[in-house]
């Protein structure tokens, strides 16, 4: 085609000349700085950040903090660390595989960041029951870390359960996370919390001997329970990967999930609706507490520590990841043809997408993915199917992008480009980020993310560039990689 590739470089050239392609303070939708990953030690981070231990709550698992091994350096009782939470800390920490942190109060959450507290040091954030509202800039830290791997453990109580009456409970902190953040909130993880008060129930777990949550290294989990407590609504149709877990008697499906799990962008997600089953009833003096933990009645203990190894990347996908451990794995670039000099060989692209065209460089060598860029209503994709070995650990998904643009909003996305994980049926499993014409900038920026959750699976990745009517966007993608180990 060559008249649309003179289009193509012509638009490039005029857009140089106008000194757009420096437009890098554009934003950038959904990428951070620094990827969660997996690690041989689980790196868990428990929130004390958001009046977890307000009223009779006493959400911690140590009053040493940030550390709790400088209360107790090998605690083997829940007593030898202070806290309702003791329990869940102590026996995580007595597995040997877990580094457990707390976020003390009057600090805040961030990601990318230098502190040792920051999110990009951990692989899971647990926020029990928090009482305060999010920042708007920790909602975004939040939010990209699971976005870019993390994994996510929202803890919530009763509507009403205001426990130091700022006008806030955790009912409303999480839905306001969910849905009024910069990242995305159009109901991200697939789905909203209920504002209910249950007074008791034993919700039992649905029949899936492949969960790894309820079926895991723990134990196996039959019931949880509720005291005062809530439940949430599913819509899958907003994400796919949203699967209930746990449900109040009488309800099953979309409705009354007390426990699930989720997935977003490259990372996981646990909601569970009470805060009673993980306290273990020890804490600090003056505080009424209830022990959920050891209840014979249900199985809380298994339930929340299989949901911590899920989410920090130690066991099998549940909800829409799918998939499975076990195997072995050898450190290897999986993608083939992955800088494209190859030509149009190994992807699946649309006509003319892999090219050694002048008008757009190459990061290096000649040939790269160069999607859109006509000025027109057009769709290119340029997409590669790959099996990801069942023992990986650790499978990272890099690529290095450029975009320039004639348009001149720095508000609107017009054009978008998005890379996504798709399964054997086509459906798709995550959308992993979102660029536009908003985030033009001279020369390449690598992105990675973690998709250490697709390990056993068959899976494509696929990058899709939408173009609108007019002005155009060029989205050029080079060097891609695919390490696993």
């Amino acid at each position: 085609m060559p008249g649309t590739t003179r289009f193509r470089r012509r638009l490039t050239t005029a857009l140089t000349g106008l000194g757009l392609l420096a437009a890098s303070a554009a934003l950038q939708i959904g990428t951070a700085p620094t990827p969660a990953h997996a690690a041989t030690t689980h790196r868990v981070l428990f929130d004390n950040a958001h009046a977890e231990t307000a009223g009779n709550a006493d959400w911690i698992i140590s009053t040493s903090q940030p550390d709790p091994l400088g209360q107790d350096s090998t605690p083997s009782a829940e007593t030898d660390w202070t806290g309702a939470l003791s329990s869940w800390g102590v026996a995580l920490q007595k597995t040997g595989a877990y580094s457990l942190k707390t976020l003390p109060s009057g600090s805040s959450l961030s990601y990318g960041g230098s502190s040792a507290t920051d999110l990009s040091n951990f692989d899971t954030l647990v926020l029990p029951e928090p009482n305060t509202m999010f920042t708007a800039a920790e909602k975004t830290a939040i939010m990209n870390f699971v976005k870019n791997g993390g994994g996510l453990f929202m803890i919530s109580d009763h509507t009403g359960a205001d426990r130091n009456n700022d006008g806030y409970d955790a009912v409303e902190i999480l839905n306001d996370l969910m849905t009024n953040n910069s990242v995305d909130s159009t109901d991200p993880f697939g789905f909203s919390i209920d504002s209910l008060s249950i007074s008791s129930d034993h919700p039992a777990a649905i029949s899936d001997s492949t969960d790894p949550v309820l079926h895991g290294s723990f134990g196996t989990v039959t019931k949880s329970l509720i005291a005062s407590g809530t439940t949430a609504t599913l819509k899958p149709a907003d994400n796919p990967g949203v699967k209930g877990l746990l449900y109040r008697t009488g309800y099953s499906g979309n409705t009354g999930a007390f426990f699930l799990t989720s997935t977003f962008g490259s990372g996981r997600v646990a909601f569970w609706g009470d805060s009673s089953p993980i306290d273990d009833g020890t804490g600090q003096s003056g505080n009424t507490l209830y022990d959920g933990w050891n209840d014979s009645t249900a199985t809380n203990a298994p339930l929340a520590l299989n949901a911590t190894a899920w989410l920090a990347g130690s066991g099998t996908t549940s909800g829409g990841g799918g998939g499975g451990g076990g195997g072995t794995c050898t450190a290897a670039q999986l993608l083939g043809n992955a800088g494209f000099e190859s030509g149009a060989t190994t992807w699946n692209a649309s006509s003319g997408t892999i090219t050694n065209d002048t008008g757009e460089a190459a990061h290096s060598g000649s040939y790269k993915a160069w999607l859109d860029g006509y000025g027109s209503a057009h769709t290119d994709t340029v997409a590669q199917t790959v099996t990801i070995p069942a023992g990986c650990t650790s499978a990272n998904l890099s690529f290095y992008l450029h975009v320039d643009t004639a348009e001149t909003s720095t508000s609107t996305a017009y054009d978008t480009l998005k890379a996504q994980v798709l399964n054997s049926s086509g459906t798709v499993l995550s959308t992993l980020a979102t660029y536009s014409n908003l985030n033009a900038a001279a020369g390449y920026t690598q992105r990675s993310f973690n998709l250490a959750a697709y390990a056993g699976q068959t899976v494509t990745i696929k990058f899709t560039g939408t173009e609108g009517s007019q002005y155009q966007t060029s989205f050029v993608v080079d060097d891609t990689a695919l390490d696993v180990s």
